[in-house]
């Protein structure tokens, strides 16, 4: 098979990208440089001149709190373009396997826990990044609108929290996982005695080693049409992919303390916000299907530090 992974430098593509190697699958794969996703006319090129069996559409724009906040347009315009693009020369092309990755932000602010799939669109967004938000809904809507209208083979999946190998650790853009591992390193790098963490501590979340999002992907992509068809109603959606468990930041910092070696005093800055309460995936479904994520927390949480020690610091 010939497979286009949109995206492959990222976190979630390159993990998908090295697992579909190893199965001797190839993987197609293009710089920024080499093709502007949001351009049009580059994509249809790519795509008359590919001969592809099938398509992971990994590739977005990402930020965290304050990006989504200070570049609204940009994290629309780009996200739908790139979806628009991919998934239309994708279908014009005659590829018909697509897999398209979203967001567990899919879902409303106030929504029932642990999240189920039939909760998209039953209220509204979290102001900070509906635009991003908006854009991956419209993702999962082109899948289904094509697979309904011209028959093809589009399938959604939509991530909780991922960590590991590739992740992002900007001391300002990055998200918990790695704004902690980061914070924590430092603090026994330059030997600090405290490390204080924003928020009261008591928000739960819950986090999926990349490997297993990887793993989950290639699942869903090779079910077989009638048994995602089935699983994937109403009109083929989408599939949550979790952990299936959650944690408190709490326990999540003192976790992180462990895995670094910071022997001192974790606090919480309870003047700070806290954010959403509880974001719990209902991964039931895939489950139910016969794949479960099989890299626990502390595991994960140790092969991503020996990564980011190697790699980043």
């Amino acid at each position: 098979m010939r497979v286009f992974v949109a995206g492959h430098s990222g976190m979630v593509g390159g993990a998908i990208s090295r697992k579909l190697t190893r199965r001797d699958v190839e993987v197609v794969t293009r710089t920024h440089v080499e093709l502007d996703l949001t351009d049009q006319g580059a994509v249809r090129s790519f795509f008359e001149n590919e001969t592809l069996d099938a398509v992971v559409l990994a590739a977005a724009k990402v930020g965290g709190i304050h990006a989504n906040d200070a570049y609204p347009a940009e994290f629309i315009y780009e996200n739908m373009m790139i979806e628009c693009n991919v998934i239309h020369q994708a279908y014009a092309a005659g590829v018909k396997k697509l897999l398209f990755l979203g967001s567990s932000c899919i879902y409303p602010r106030a929504v029932a826990q642990p999240m189920r799939e039939d909760a998209l669109l039953t209220g509204i967004l979290e102001p900070t990044n509906e635009p991003y938000a908006v854009a991956k809904i419209a993702g999962i809507k082109l899948c289904e609108s094509y697979n309904r209208q011209y028959g093809t083979d589009y399938r959604s999946v939509m991530p909780t929290n991922l960590y590991g190998q590739g992740d992002n650790f900007h001391p300002e853009n990055s998200h918990v996982i790695p704004a902690l591992m980061r914070r924590f390193d430092l603090a026994v790098q330059n030997q600090q005695d405290e490390v204080v963490i924003w928020g009261s501590g008591t928000p739960r979340r819950e986090f999926l080693h990349v490997d297993d999002m990887a793993e989950a992907s290639i699942y869903v992509l090779n079910l077989p049409d009638e048994i995602y068809k089935t699983s994937a109603q109403p009109m083929l959606s989408h599939l949550n992919v979790g952990y299936g468990e959650d944690i408190t930041i709490r326990e999540l910092a003192q976790k992180m303390a462990t895995v670094t070696g910071f022997s001192g005093k974790i606090s919480f800055d309870a003047s700070k916000p806290d954010g959403t309460l509880r974001k719990l995936m209902d991964s039931s479904k895939l489950q139910t299907l016969g794949w479960s994520p099989k890299i626990d927390l502390e595991t994960g949480l140790k092969q991503t530090y020996e990564w980011y020690k190697n790699t980043v610091r």
